[in-house]
Protein backbone atom coordinates (compact mmCIF):
# COMPACT_ATOMS: atom_id res chain seq x y z
CA UNK A 1 0.00 0.00 0.00
CA UNK A 2 3.07 2.60 0.28
CA UNK A 3 3.70 2.64 -3.17
CA UNK A 4 -0.06 3.73 -3.37
CA UNK A 5 1.70 7.58 -2.00
CA UNK A 6 3.61 7.67 -4.72
CA UNK A 7 0.60 6.68 -7.99
CA UNK A 8 -0.73 10.12 -9.23
CA UNK A 9 -4.09 11.46 -7.80
CA UNK A 10 -7.26 13.06 -9.37
CA UNK A 11 -8.97 16.00 -7.53
CA UNK A 12 -11.91 17.70 -10.30
CA UNK A 13 -9.82 17.11 -12.86
CA UNK A 14 -6.61 18.39 -11.48
CA UNK A 15 -3.86 16.22 -11.56
CA UNK A 16 -1.25 15.48 -8.97
CA UNK A 17 1.60 13.58 -8.75
CA UNK A 18 1.86 11.61 -5.71
CA UNK A 19 -0.79 11.57 -2.84
CA UNK A 20 0.97 14.10 -0.62
CA UNK A 21 0.01 17.75 0.27
CA UNK A 22 1.22 20.53 2.53
CA UNK A 23 -1.20 21.73 5.09
CA UNK A 24 -1.95 25.04 5.03
CA UNK A 25 -0.41 26.63 8.30
CA UNK A 26 0.33 30.44 8.89
CA UNK A 27 4.30 31.04 8.48
CA UNK A 28 4.70 34.43 9.63
CA UNK A 29 6.49 35.52 6.98
CA UNK A 30 3.98 38.07 5.73
CA UNK A 31 4.51 41.32 7.38
CA UNK A 32 1.87 43.61 6.94
CA UNK A 33 0.06 41.40 4.68
CA UNK A 34 2.92 40.99 1.68
CA UNK A 35 4.41 38.26 0.51
CA UNK A 36 7.90 37.94 0.93
CA UNK A 37 11.05 36.34 -0.87
CA UNK A 38 11.32 34.18 2.92
CA UNK A 39 7.94 32.87 2.18
CA UNK A 40 8.38 32.37 -1.71
CA UNK A 41 11.48 29.93 0.11
CA UNK A 42 9.79 28.36 2.06
CA UNK A 43 7.45 26.87 -0.42
CA UNK A 44 10.23 25.88 -2.86
CA UNK A 45 11.49 24.08 0.24
CA UNK A 46 8.81 22.03 0.24
CA UNK A 47 8.44 21.84 -2.82
CA UNK A 48 11.84 20.38 -3.59
CA UNK A 49 10.96 18.03 -0.77
CA UNK A 50 8.47 16.11 -3.21
CA UNK A 51 5.29 17.05 -2.45
CA UNK A 52 2.31 17.49 -4.92
CA UNK A 53 0.54 20.31 -3.74
CA UNK A 54 1.43 23.31 -0.88
CA UNK A 55 -0.96 25.33 0.61
CA UNK A 56 -0.97 28.68 0.85
CA UNK A 57 -1.89 28.76 4.41
CA UNK A 58 -4.63 31.50 5.73
CA UNK A 59 -5.48 33.97 3.18
CA UNK A 60 -8.14 36.00 4.84
CA UNK A 61 -10.91 36.79 2.33
CA UNK A 62 -11.48 40.46 3.40
CA UNK A 63 -9.06 43.08 5.99
CA UNK A 64 -11.26 42.36 8.90
CA UNK A 65 -10.91 38.40 8.47
CA UNK A 66 -6.93 38.77 9.59
CA UNK A 67 -6.46 37.28 12.96
CA UNK A 68 -3.49 40.20 12.78
CA UNK A 69 -2.59 42.95 10.40
CA UNK A 70 0.77 40.60 9.09
CA UNK A 71 -1.30 38.03 7.31
CA UNK A 72 -2.53 38.31 3.77
CA UNK A 73 -6.29 38.96 3.14
CA UNK A 74 -6.95 38.88 -0.74
CA UNK A 75 -6.91 42.03 -2.69
CA UNK A 76 -6.27 43.46 -6.35
CA UNK A 77 -2.60 45.24 -5.24
CA UNK A 78 -1.88 41.35 -3.92
CA UNK A 79 -2.43 40.04 -7.46
CA UNK A 80 1.14 40.41 -8.88
CA UNK A 81 3.26 39.21 -5.56
CA UNK A 82 0.75 36.06 -5.69
CA UNK A 83 1.50 35.37 -9.48
CA UNK A 84 5.09 35.51 -8.97
CA UNK A 85 5.43 33.02 -5.98
CA UNK A 86 2.71 30.79 -7.91
CA UNK A 87 4.80 30.78 -11.09
CA UNK A 88 7.86 30.25 -9.09
CA UNK A 89 6.58 27.24 -7.67
CA UNK A 90 4.79 25.80 -10.58
CA UNK A 91 8.78 25.62 -11.98
CA UNK A 92 9.05 22.93 -9.62
CA UNK A 93 6.62 20.89 -10.41
CA UNK A 94 4.14 21.74 -7.56
CA UNK A 95 0.47 22.54 -7.56
CA UNK A 96 -0.55 25.47 -5.09
CA UNK A 97 -4.01 25.51 -3.51
CA UNK A 98 -4.62 28.26 -0.73
CA UNK A 99 -6.07 27.93 1.94
CA UNK A 100 -9.42 31.10 2.36
CA UNK A 101 -10.44 31.81 6.11
CA UNK A 102 -12.29 34.20 8.10
CA UNK A 103 -11.22 35.08 11.87
CA UNK A 104 -14.99 36.03 13.05
CA UNK A 105 -14.82 36.71 16.83
CA UNK A 106 -11.51 35.63 17.54
CA UNK A 107 -9.01 38.60 16.51
CA UNK A 108 -6.01 40.83 17.48
CA UNK A 109 -6.04 42.60 14.68
CA UNK A 110 -5.32 46.32 14.82
CA UNK A 111 -6.58 47.37 11.27
CA UNK A 112 -10.22 46.52 12.08
CA UNK A 113 -12.34 48.51 9.44
CA UNK A 114 -15.23 48.10 11.56
CA UNK A 115 -15.36 49.18 15.66
CA UNK A 116 -14.97 44.94 16.87
CA UNK A 117 -14.36 41.76 15.11
CA UNK A 118 -17.77 40.24 13.84
CA UNK A 119 -18.60 36.54 14.87
CA UNK A 120 -22.18 34.68 15.26
CA UNK A 121 -22.81 37.00 18.66
CA UNK A 122 -21.33 39.00 20.91
CA UNK A 123 -18.98 38.16 23.45
CA UNK A 124 -15.11 37.92 24.42
CA UNK A 125 -12.45 38.18 22.33
CA UNK A 126 -10.40 35.80 23.52
CA UNK A 127 -7.26 36.87 21.28
CA UNK A 128 -7.67 40.63 21.03
CA UNK A 129 -7.66 40.79 24.96
CA UNK A 130 -4.22 41.62 25.19
CA UNK A 131 -4.58 44.29 22.60
CA UNK A 132 -7.36 46.09 24.44
CA UNK A 133 -10.02 44.27 22.32
CA UNK A 134 -11.78 42.84 24.35
CA UNK A 135 -15.25 41.73 22.62
CA UNK A 136 -16.69 40.70 19.09
CA UNK A 137 -20.00 42.00 17.95
CA UNK A 138 -22.39 39.75 16.58
CA UNK A 139 -23.16 40.29 12.31
CA UNK A 140 -26.31 41.73 11.03
CA UNK A 141 -27.82 39.50 8.14
CA UNK A 142 -26.46 42.14 6.54
CA UNK A 143 -22.61 41.12 7.22
CA UNK A 144 -23.34 37.76 6.82
CA UNK A 145 -24.41 38.59 3.39
CA UNK A 146 -21.42 40.67 2.76
CA UNK A 147 -18.92 38.16 4.11
CA UNK A 148 -20.34 35.77 1.18
CA UNK A 149 -19.92 38.04 -1.31
CA UNK A 150 -16.03 38.33 0.40
CA UNK A 151 -15.72 34.64 0.29
CA UNK A 152 -16.53 35.19 -3.77
CA UNK A 153 -14.47 37.62 -4.86
CA UNK A 154 -11.75 36.37 -2.89
CA UNK A 155 -12.23 33.03 -4.95
CA UNK A 156 -12.18 34.50 -8.10
CA UNK A 157 -9.41 36.31 -7.37
CA UNK A 158 -7.38 33.45 -6.05
CA UNK A 159 -8.34 31.39 -9.49
CA UNK A 160 -7.25 33.83 -11.70
CA UNK A 161 -3.83 34.59 -10.46
CA UNK A 162 -2.76 30.97 -10.57
CA UNK A 163 -4.03 29.02 -7.67
CA UNK A 164 -4.83 25.23 -8.61
CA UNK A 165 -7.53 24.80 -5.74
CA UNK A 166 -8.71 26.40 -2.47
CA UNK A 167 -9.46 25.19 0.71
CA UNK A 168 -12.31 26.93 2.22
CA UNK A 169 -11.34 26.35 6.11
CA UNK A 170 -14.92 25.13 8.42
CA UNK A 171 -12.99 24.61 11.15
CA UNK A 172 -9.85 24.92 13.42
CA UNK A 173 -12.85 27.91 15.99
CA UNK A 174 -12.23 30.28 13.25
CA UNK A 175 -15.47 31.92 11.77
CA UNK A 176 -17.66 29.38 9.48
CA UNK A 177 -16.39 27.08 12.20
CA UNK A 178 -18.08 29.94 14.96
CA UNK A 179 -20.98 29.26 13.22
CA UNK A 180 -20.91 25.30 13.38
CA UNK A 181 -20.53 25.14 16.21
CA UNK A 182 -23.14 24.75 19.37
CA UNK A 183 -20.41 26.13 21.75
CA UNK A 184 -20.53 29.48 20.04
CA UNK A 185 -23.30 30.11 17.98
CA UNK A 186 -26.52 31.13 20.40
CA UNK A 187 -28.70 32.98 17.45
CA UNK A 188 -32.00 32.35 17.06
CA UNK A 189 -32.54 33.24 14.44
CA UNK A 190 -32.22 31.36 10.48
CA UNK A 191 -28.30 30.88 10.87
CA UNK A 192 -28.19 29.57 15.08
CA UNK A 193 -30.07 26.72 17.19
CA UNK A 194 -30.73 23.40 14.88
CA UNK A 195 -27.84 22.16 12.98
CA UNK A 196 -29.31 22.68 9.67
CA UNK A 197 -29.41 26.53 10.94
CA UNK A 198 -25.86 26.46 12.14
CA UNK A 199 -24.59 24.92 8.47
CA UNK A 200 -26.67 27.88 6.48
CA UNK A 201 -23.62 30.31 6.24
CA UNK A 202 -20.84 27.66 5.17
CA UNK A 203 -23.63 26.30 2.60
CA UNK A 204 -23.85 29.66 1.58
CA UNK A 205 -19.92 30.53 1.74
CA UNK A 206 -19.59 26.92 -0.42
CA UNK A 207 -21.84 27.85 -2.89
CA UNK A 208 -20.81 31.53 -3.36
CA UNK A 209 -16.90 29.86 -3.80
CA UNK A 210 -18.13 27.13 -6.15
CA UNK A 211 -20.17 29.94 -8.83
CA UNK A 212 -17.27 31.64 -9.05
CA UNK A 213 -14.78 29.25 -9.23
CA UNK A 214 -16.97 26.81 -12.06
CA UNK A 215 -17.98 23.01 -11.58
CA UNK A 216 -14.32 21.79 -12.78
CA UNK A 217 -12.50 23.61 -10.33
CA UNK A 218 -11.11 21.46 -7.43
CA UNK A 219 -11.95 22.96 -4.06
CA UNK A 220 -11.32 21.39 -0.52
CA UNK A 221 -12.65 22.17 2.74
CA UNK A 222 -11.15 21.39 6.45
CA UNK A 223 -13.46 20.24 9.09
CA UNK A 224 -12.65 19.82 13.11
CA UNK A 225 -14.62 16.04 13.76
CA UNK A 226 -14.27 17.67 17.23
CA UNK A 227 -13.69 20.71 18.38
CA UNK A 228 -12.75 18.90 22.38
CA UNK A 229 -14.84 20.83 24.24
CA UNK A 230 -17.96 20.42 26.33
CA UNK A 231 -21.12 21.63 24.29
CA UNK A 232 -19.02 22.10 21.22
CA UNK A 233 -18.83 20.24 17.81
CA UNK A 234 -18.34 16.36 18.55
CA UNK A 235 -17.66 13.24 16.19
CA UNK A 236 -21.42 12.76 15.50
CA UNK A 237 -22.28 16.12 13.82
CA UNK A 238 -19.24 16.22 12.20
CA UNK A 239 -20.28 13.65 10.44
CA UNK A 240 -23.41 15.28 9.60
CA UNK A 241 -21.54 18.36 8.58
CA UNK A 242 -19.42 16.45 6.23
CA UNK A 243 -22.34 14.87 4.85
CA UNK A 244 -23.67 18.44 3.80
CA UNK A 245 -20.77 19.79 2.51
CA UNK A 246 -20.13 16.97 0.47
CA UNK A 247 -23.77 17.64 -0.86
CA UNK A 248 -23.10 21.24 -1.31
CA UNK A 249 -20.15 20.56 -3.74
CA UNK A 250 -16.71 20.17 -2.15
CA UNK A 251 -14.61 17.76 -3.89
CA UNK A 252 -12.43 16.82 -1.00
CA UNK A 253 -13.21 17.37 2.61
CA UNK A 254 -10.18 17.77 4.95
CA UNK A 255 -10.63 15.59 8.19
CA UNK A 256 -8.90 17.55 11.15
CA UNK A 257 -9.82 17.93 14.67
CA UNK A 258 -9.24 20.37 17.73
CA UNK A 259 -10.38 24.24 18.07
CA UNK A 260 -7.68 27.33 18.49
CA UNK A 261 -9.63 29.04 20.70
CA UNK A 262 -10.41 26.77 22.87
CA UNK A 263 -8.90 23.47 22.77
CA UNK A 264 -5.42 23.64 20.13
CA UNK A 265 -3.74 20.69 21.42
CA UNK A 266 -6.07 18.33 20.11
CA UNK A 267 -5.12 19.18 16.88
CA UNK A 268 -1.11 19.10 17.57
CA UNK A 269 -0.85 16.84 20.40
CA UNK A 270 2.55 16.24 22.46
CA UNK A 271 4.53 18.83 24.10
CA UNK A 272 1.94 21.77 25.25
CA UNK A 273 2.89 25.57 23.77
CA UNK A 274 1.93 26.77 26.97
CA UNK A 275 6.03 27.29 28.61
CA UNK A 276 7.76 29.00 25.36
CA UNK A 277 4.18 30.83 24.97
CA UNK A 278 4.57 32.04 28.50
CA UNK A 279 8.25 33.10 27.89
CA UNK A 280 7.76 34.90 24.60
CA UNK A 281 4.72 36.43 25.32
CA UNK A 282 5.56 40.39 25.91
CA UNK A 283 2.22 41.93 27.19
CA UNK A 284 2.03 41.57 30.80
CA UNK A 285 -1.98 41.40 30.70
CA UNK A 286 -1.72 38.38 28.13
CA UNK A 287 1.32 36.73 30.15
CA UNK A 288 -1.25 37.20 33.25
CA UNK A 289 -4.10 35.38 31.24
CA UNK A 290 -1.44 32.38 29.83
CA UNK A 291 -1.11 31.93 33.68
CA UNK A 292 -4.20 32.23 34.63
CA UNK A 293 -5.84 30.18 32.00
CA UNK A 294 -3.13 28.19 29.82
CA UNK A 295 -3.36 24.95 31.67
CA UNK A 296 -6.74 24.62 30.80
CA UNK A 297 -6.59 25.86 27.05
CA UNK A 298 -3.24 24.07 26.21
CA UNK A 299 -4.33 20.73 27.82
CA UNK A 300 -1.67 17.81 27.39
CA UNK A 301 -2.60 14.68 24.56
CA UNK A 302 -0.20 12.27 23.91
CA UNK A 303 1.40 12.14 20.33
CA UNK A 304 0.84 8.67 18.42
CA UNK A 305 0.82 7.95 14.96
CA UNK A 306 -2.16 8.77 12.86
CA UNK A 307 -3.85 9.80 15.75
CA UNK A 308 -7.46 11.18 13.94
CA UNK A 309 -7.49 8.02 12.18
CA UNK A 310 -10.66 6.12 13.60
CA UNK A 311 -12.68 9.28 13.75
CA UNK A 312 -11.69 10.11 9.89
CA UNK A 313 -12.84 6.41 8.97
CA UNK A 314 -16.50 7.51 10.11
CA UNK A 315 -15.95 10.78 7.26
CA UNK A 316 -14.63 8.15 4.88
CA UNK A 317 -17.34 5.91 5.15
CA UNK A 318 -19.75 8.70 5.03
CA UNK A 319 -19.42 10.77 2.38
CA UNK A 320 -19.03 10.17 -1.85
CA UNK A 321 -16.05 13.14 -2.11
CA UNK A 322 -12.24 12.39 -1.85
CA UNK A 323 -11.51 12.51 1.92
CA UNK A 324 -7.36 14.15 2.86
CA UNK A 325 -6.10 13.01 6.11
CA UNK A 326 -4.12 15.35 8.88
CA UNK A 327 -3.04 14.36 11.82
CA UNK A 328 0.11 12.37 12.99
CA UNK A 329 0.82 10.70 9.59
CA UNK A 330 4.74 10.67 9.82
CA UNK A 331 6.46 7.07 8.59
CA UNK A 332 5.85 5.29 5.67
CA UNK A 333 3.82 2.37 7.91
CA UNK A 334 1.52 5.05 8.70
CA UNK A 335 1.09 6.28 5.44
CA UNK A 336 0.39 2.85 4.19
CA UNK A 337 -2.27 2.61 7.02
CA UNK A 338 -4.08 5.59 5.27
CA UNK A 339 -4.18 3.88 2.21
CA UNK A 340 -4.82 0.92 3.09
CA UNK A 341 -7.80 2.98 4.82
CA UNK A 342 -8.97 4.52 1.91
CA UNK A 343 -7.94 7.65 2.04
CA UNK A 344 -7.09 9.80 -1.51
CA UNK A 345 -4.65 12.20 0.31
CA UNK A 346 -2.33 12.72 3.15
CA UNK A 347 -1.75 16.70 4.55
CA UNK A 348 1.11 17.07 6.26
Amino acid sequence: MLADCFTPGRLNGLTLKNRFIKAGTYEGMTPNGQVTESLCAFHERIARGGVAMTTLGYCAVEPDGRLNEDMLYMHEGLRPDLEALISRLHRLDVKVSGQMGYGGGFSKNRDLQRPRPLGPGFGINGLGIGRGMVFCDAMSERDIDHLIGSYGSAARLMKSAGFDALEIHFGHGYGLCQFLSPKTNKRTDAYGGSLKNRLRLPLRVLGAVREAVGEDFPLLGKISMSEGVRGGIDHDNAVIIARHLDRGGLDGIITSGGSSTMNPMLMFRGDSFLKPLLSSEKNWLMKLLLWLYGPRLFRHYGFYENYFLDQASRIRDAVDCQVVYVGGACSNDGFAELMARGFDFIQL
